[in-house]
């Protein structure tokens, strides 16, 4: 808070990210008027020019400045405040700004906030497993559900009630539970009505992008919507998809799980179908070639 003894202009220069415009405000300020600075969640600048053109009248003086227009954020349509909706100046930082220093700056909110409660988006699977509507199965030590945007015609995925990260979480004690995810995932294939028609794969993804370890059990088809892009395509189709038998004969031998170097540049890697490995240079070419390849 600062006492003027004289007519000046305040310039505030407010950015809440680089592509958006930036918002301009500027205020008189007469003699004898305090000033707040208030602001908790944007970057600012402020200059300060002593006001040599032609005093307003009176009346001129009472008429509120022009508020900045509220703006969108590109591509989500969220509203972006701007400072002049602000309702009340916490007292901590009234403190700081009276003794000269400036405000702190505040930082946006992380990716991570902004879906509350839920957490961030690569904790979905622990919302998923706990939901009645998801669950095709369980018992005392894991739960299966159905995948939120399946791969395939038939794609499940097998998780243990116990909080495990990913596989370099995994130890040998964790050896009897992969078995029995492995068991549980055999039960599916077995009960699912084309399963006589459809091979099946059962594995794990070297580097998930969902937290918490999740066996696959996924047809081979990979007839679906949900199969978009180069890196869901190669996920499911090269050494990215570790085998369940794998991972076991690994904590076996090694009492770990260990994924090579290089593994994500596997999801990189050209377009080729995985029954006759001919490559194909889109997506859209590669799922009429599949056709080809399913049973009638």
């Amino acid at each position: 808070m600062w006492l003027w003894a004289k007519a000046i202009r305040l310039l505030v220069l407010i950015s809440y990210k680089p592509h958006v415009a930036q918002l301009y405000n500027q205020v008189t300020i007469k003699p004898g008027q305090r000033l707040y600075m208030v602001n908790q969640q944007y970057p600012y600048r402020v200059k300060f020019t002593e006001d040599t053109s032609t005093p307003r009248s009176t009346g001129d003086l009472s008429k509120p400045s022009k508020r900045p227009h509220q703006m969108s954020s590109e591509g989500n349509g969220e509203k972006i405040r701007s400072p002049a909706n602000t309702s009340s100046t916490p007292r901590t930082d009234q403190h700081r700004m009276s003794d000269g220093s400036p405000p702190p700056k505040q930082t946006p909110p992380a990716e991570s906030d902004k879906s509350g409660s839920a957490g961030h988006w690569s904790q979905g699977l622990k919302v998923s497993m706990q939901d009645p509507k998801m669950q095709v199965y369980k018992d005392d030590q894991v739960v299966v559900i159905k995948d939120k945007y399946p791969k395939a015609r038939y794609h499940w995925l097998v998780l243990p009630w116990d909080s495990i990260s990913s596989l370099k979480a995994l130890r040998s004690e964790h050896m009897e539970l992969l078995k029995h995810m492995q068991r549980v995932g055999d039960q599916m294939v077995q009960q699912c009505p084309d399963a006589h028609k459809l091979s099946f794969r059962l594995g794990y993804h070297a580097i998930p992008s969902m937290s918490h370890v999740h066996l696959h059990v996924i047809s081979q088809d990979f007839d679906s919507p949900c199969l978009k892009n180069k890196k869901h395509w190669n996920s499911f189709t090269t050494d990215y998809f570790v085998e369940s038998q794998d991972v076991i004969a690994m904590l076996e031998h090694d009492g770990k799980v260990t994924v090579k170097e290089g593994t994500n540049e596997l999801l990189k890697l050209p377009l080729r179908c995985h029954l006759c490995h001919k490559e194909q240079p889109t997506i859209p070419k590669l799922k009429e070639h599949l056709k080809t390849h399913l049973p009638s």
